[in-house]
């Protein structure tokens, strides 16, 4: 069975939205653990607000390496309000529960399934039961409020198993989950 990844840029307070905004630094250590994760990665599970914001960008952009890879990678798109996600190659609008797509993509052949951004879709998902791992990538900034964060207040009680965790040179820690079963 394939698994499902999810990771995020957070703050100290838990805001995961728009970290292009408060992120101060991103240091080697942080990119090699995305590398890391998107090497083990061979498909993205994409929110429409992410969907939206990168299908303006990432198909122009040939000059980063990301670039390439999110643009060949098969994209499923989770959204009610989407009518097409045509205008970026290998995307696909998931029709239907989000949840039940996840289910039966994990039993196909393949490399894990990684969120790209899109915090709601990964709060739905680990409600679910559907994410296996989840990393943090928590900056030591607090946005303050205005801003989502990945969890609400009415979210569920969830456990989740410390897998690892460093630092960076920047002053990010790194943590990765795994929710307790």
């Amino acid at each position: 069975m394939r698994k499902v990844t999810a990771g995020l840029f957070s703050t100290i307070d838990g805001v995961v939205e728009s970290p292009d905004q408060w992120q101060t630094a991103f240091d080697d250590e942080m990119g090699a653990e995305l590398s890391r994760m998107l090497e083990a990665q061979d498909t993205v599970l994409l929110g429409r607000v992410t969907y939206t914001e990168w299908a303006g960008y990432w198909p122009t952009s040939t000059d980063e390496p990301f670039a390439t890879w999110i643009n060949n990678a098969p994209k499923y798109v989770a959204s009610t309000t989407l009518d097409s996600v045509d205008e970026w190659s290998n995307s696909t609008l998931i029709k239907g529960s989000v949840a039940d797509f996840v289910r039966d993509l994990r039993e196909q052949d393949g490399g894990d399934i990684g969120t790209a951004g899109s915090p709601s879709l990964v709060r739905s998902l680990i409600a679910e039961g559907l994410v296996d791992e989840l990393t943090l990538m928590i900056s030591p900034v607090v946005s303050g409020g205005g801003r989502s964060r990945l969890f609400t207040d009415d979210t569920a009680q969830t456990t989740f198993e410390l897998v690892e965790a460093k630092p960076t040179s920047s002053g990010t820690i790194i943590a990765t989950y795994r929710p307790a079963r």
